[in-house]
Formats: structure tokens, C-alpha cells, sequence
């Protein structure tokens, strides 16, 4: 009968010394968990589902102890049982450590992400601010600028003015010339008229004349060079 046991008895073992490694590799992947923690709960189901069947193994160990017919054997397995239950007890308090260090982690990245989101609500504060501030600058500088367009304007038509009334002045000046290019041919026909009078009357026809001409040319002197 021992004989037969011997091997269920290895499988149990083999099992629990599996369930005992997959224990530890899970607490080992809590202690790393960097969240959620969502994530951090289907790890632990899946802990205490391993730890349920190696819990169901250790009991089929102990029972399978209890069974065998030699005293020796029964304390042998009694005593790899009451290691198998030290191993879980150790297990398990890893287990609790490496939630409560996965926990802590997850509430300092939880808050450094908190503190992160308000030092960026502040950033894009700040650059509204600044946005708003640039878009009053143009506007002031914009506002200026057409401030100056106006009074390039102004100058413009008061320069068109002054051009409309140079324009006036060479048109009487114009008109004058024509007055006085009739008088002219008028002197013409008087001096032919007279030519026949004595040298004393031609004497002073040419001084009237001479005097008239002057008078003309003085006349557009001040019309057509008046800086001179």
C-alpha cells in the first residue's frame, strides 16, 4: 500500500512545489505593477486562485500522510506539510507587502499625474494671457498704423489742392499772355501808321514802344521768374 501511494504522493508534491513558484513569480509581478488599479485586482485573483489550489494540495498531502502505514513515513510527510504551510504563510505576507507597495506606487504616480494636469492647466492659463496680451499689441499697433494711413491721406489731398491751384495760376497767366500778344500787334499797326512822321515822332514812338516793351518784360519777369 505504501508503495502504491508513493506516487500520487510525488504528484502532489511536484504540484505544490509548481503552485509555490507561480505564487511567488505573481507577487513579484504585483511588486512591479505600475497600474491601474484595475490591473493590480485581476493580479491578485489570480493569486488567490493559485493560492486556493495549493492550498487544496497541501491538504491532499497532509490527508496522504495520515494514511500511510509506516510511523516514519507519516512524520516525513507530516513534516514536508508543515513546511509546505510555513512557505505559504511566507507567501502570503509577501504577498500583502507587495500590495500595499503596489498600492503606494499607484498613489504617487496617481498624484504626480494630478500635479502634472494643474502645472498644464497653469501653462495654457499662461499662454491664453500671453496670446491675449500679443493680440492687444497688434491691435494698438494696427490702430497706428491707421492713424498714420489717415494723415498720409490728408497730406495727399492737401497736395492735390495745392497742385489744383498752380494749375489756376498758369491758366490767368495764360490768358494774360494772349491780352498782351493783341496789344502788341495793336503797337504793330500804330507804328506802321506813323512810319512816315519826322525823325522826331519815329524817336518817340521807339522810346513808347521801348517803354512798353520793358514794361512787358518786367511783367514776365515777375510772372515766370519771380525768384529772380
Amino acid at each position: 500500500m505504501a508503495a502504491a501511494a508513493c506516487v500520487p504522493v510525488r504528484v502532489c508534491h511536484q504540484e505544490i512545489v509548481k503552485f509555490d513558484l507561480e505564487i511567488k513569480a505573481a507577487v513579484q509581478d504585483i511588486r512591479d505593477c505600475p497600474g491601474p488599479l484595475s490591473a493590480l485586482t485581476e493580479l491578485n485573483a489570480a493569486v488567490k486562485e493559485k493560492f486556493r489550489h495549493l492550498r487544496g494540495r497541501i491538504q491532499e498531502l497532509e490527508q496522504m500522510a495520515k494514511e500511510q502505514d509506516r510511523e516514519s513515513e507519516k512524520q516525513a510527510l507530516l513534516r514536508e506539510v508543515e513546511n509546505h504551510k510555513k512557505q505559504m504563510l511566507s507567501n502570503q505576507a509577501a504577498w500583502r507587502k507587495a500590495n500595499l507597495a503596489c498600492k503606494i506606487a499607484i498613489d504617487n504616480s496617481e498624484k504626480d499625474q494630478l500635479l502634472q494636469g494643474r502645472d498644464s492647466l497653469r501653462q495654457r492659463k499662461s499662454t491664453k494671457e500671453s496670446l491675449a496680451e500679443s493680440a492687444s499689441n497688434i491691435t494698438e499697433s494696427l490702430m497706428g498704423i491707421s492713424r498714420m494711413m489717415s494723415q498720409q491721406v490728408q497730406q495727399s489731398e492737401e497736395t492735390v489742392q495745392t497742385l489744383a491751384n498752380s494749375s489756376r495760376t498758369i491758366l490767368e497767366a495764360n490768358e494774360e499772355f494772349k491780352s498782351m500778344s493783341g496789344t502788341i500787334q495793336l503797337g504793330r499797326k500804330l507804328i506802321t501808321k506813323y512810319n512816315r512822321r519826322e525823325l522826331t515822332d519815329k524817336l518817340l514812338i521807339f522810346l513808347a514802344l521801348a517803354l512798353f516793351l520793358a514794361t512787358v518784360l518786367y511783367i514776365l519777369k515777375k510772372r515766370l521768374f519771380p525768384f529772380l
